[in-house]
């Protein structure tokens, strides 16, 4: 059984981030991990210093998150009605970054589904702080859903590359799920100054297409115009409804995380974004 991960803040946001999910596997048994952390500013310093003092303070916020992760999952049961979901509810008193982790690795989670929005609301903001923290540092794939009413499900999916790097056919598992499930496309788009591939990009070009065989896959090539410019105008000439990158130390998405938000204006991720942990080499 999938096994997806589900961090809340009991926020409409993060909320349509979880609708999302529950209408994506809706044909797939899953348990859901409704996860909630908290860590009052109030005694987030004196708690580690002055831990058996604060034991009624932290049960008191526990019991109070455990309610409404309760009564969370009486909405989406409710609202969604669907016997393959099950759901398990987590309150802990940690950094939301460091619990999802540490879930991820005690429960082995496949997937982790979860909003976009920074504390500052800014739209022009790439993703939030935790969102970014969490896409670098997980070991399973992320799927980062925008700030939206709806959202449809992946019919067309983004796949933008240079081919820098070798994919693995394991990496690719919850993509593959996803495509399969909704029957959706593929839409690789190679970003490159030369049209020619040099060897080891061809490689990993035909490792790429060995993976999805059997799979609707379209190729399409641009020029180097940018990954920002050529992901923008790929998408306002094409009907895209999910978009998916490897986060590995030589690609664009690395760099796109490390630079400074000035530059990643213009970069609006308005579509579910699936961001798949990348390997050494």
């Amino acid at each position: 059984m999938k096994k997806v991960l589900l961090p809340t803040d009991f926020s409409e946001n993060s909320y349509k981030a979880i609708g999302y999910a529950m209408r994506l596997f809706k044909d797939q048994e899953c348990t859901f991990f409704l996860l909630h952390t908290y860590t009052p500013a109030i005694y987030q310093a004196e708690y580690v210093m002055h831990a058996q003092m604060q034991v009624g303070l932290g049960d008191f916020y526990r019991s109070n998150s455990i309610q409404q992760l309760e009564k969370l999952q009486d909405r989406i049961t409710t609202e969604f009605k669907n016997p393959k979901h099950k759901f398990v509810v987590r309150a802990a008193f940690n950094l939301l970054v460091d619990e999802i982790l540490v879930t991820i690795d005690n429960e082995k989670i496949d997937l982790v589904v979860m909003g976009t929005q920074g504390a500052s609301g800014a739209k022009e903001i790439f993703f939030g702080t935790n969102t970014i923290h969490v896409i670098k540092k997980t070991t399973c794939p992320v799927i980062a859903v925008p700030v939206s009413n709806s959202h449809r499900l992946p019919q067309n999916i983004l796949f933008p590359t240079d081919y820098e790097v070798s994919y693995q056919n394991d990496q690719f598992s919850e993509l593959k799920n996803i495509v399969t499930m909704h029957r959706s496309k593929l839409m690789v788009l190679h970003i490159s100054a030369s049209y020619e591939l040099d060897p080891d990009r061809a490689k990993n070009k035909s490792k790429l297409l060995e993976i999805f065989k059997g799979m609707q896959i379209d190729l399409h090539e641009v020029g180097d115009q940018g990954v920002i410019s050529a992901i923008n105008g790929f998408q306002s000439d094409n009907d895209v409804d999910f978009l998916v990158m490897v986060q590995h130390k030589r690609t664009f998405l690395e760099r796109l995380f490390m630079e400074p938000v000035i530059n990643k204006i213009g970069f609006h991720v308005t579509i579910p974004f699936m961001v798949i942990p990348g390997f050494e080499q």
